[in-house]
């Protein structure tokens, strides 16, 4: 068994648990950091991104040499680095499900019936919805389409689960949006 001390000497070195859990979770952040400036920069809100940037180069300038130069005597550090990216991208994902930035645009077909007393609720609400008659195989039915934030969209989707749970709902993020009848949109910095 000494062949495994002298493994864990060698993994180990002269690390200690404090520098471990500070590479641990200033990587989580780090890239939990860069997971949502990523997700902003993609949406279209560059300058909370930008802002966001420059916190996540300032701890990896940081985090990275610190391991760096202290791998070779200590590999834990690395595995330290790799467990800490591992973690923040899980972290980071999470973080922006929570957030939501963005809007949806969520398209219900629903009988024709249904149709309009569910338009009445959701506008009731202050939801844009716009109602398109259709055809379906065998009856005429109605296309709901609703204009909404990303966060709280869930919540709408199990009111008009609710209201008709036959209904065939499509949600889709949106690019952008020109024209309508929608109130000025509050962006976040965009």
């Amino acid at each position: 068994m000494e062949w495994l001390k002298d493994v864990w000497d060698g993994l180990i070195g002269n690390a200690t648990a404090i520098e471990l859990f500070f590479i641990f979770f200033a990587k989580i952040i780090e890239v939990s950091i860069g997971t949502l400036r990523s997700i902003l920069m993609n949406k279209g809100y560059r300058k909370p991104a930008v802002i966001l940037s420059l916190v996540e180069i300032f701890l990896w300038v940081f985090v990275a040499s610190r391991v760096i130069t202290g791998v070779s005597e200590s590999p834990i550090k690395g595995v330290a680095y790799c467990l800490g990216f591992t973690t923040g991208i899980f972290f980071g994902s999470l973080l922006e499900s929570k957030i939501a930035f963005g809007k949806v645009l969520i398209q219900v077909i629903t009988s024709s019936e249904k149709g309009p007393q569910i338009a009445a609720t959701l506008r009731a609400k202050g939801c844009g919805v716009t109602i398109v008659d259709a055809q379906g195989k065998a009856e005429a039915r109605k296309i709901l389409m609703i204009y909404t934030n990303r966060r709280g969209s869930d919540s709408l989707i199990k009111e008009i689960q609710q209201a008709d749970a036959n209904a065939m709902i499509v949600n889709n993020e949106v690019g952008s949006l020109i024209g309508g009848h929608i109130s000025p949109l509050k962006s976040l910095l965009k």
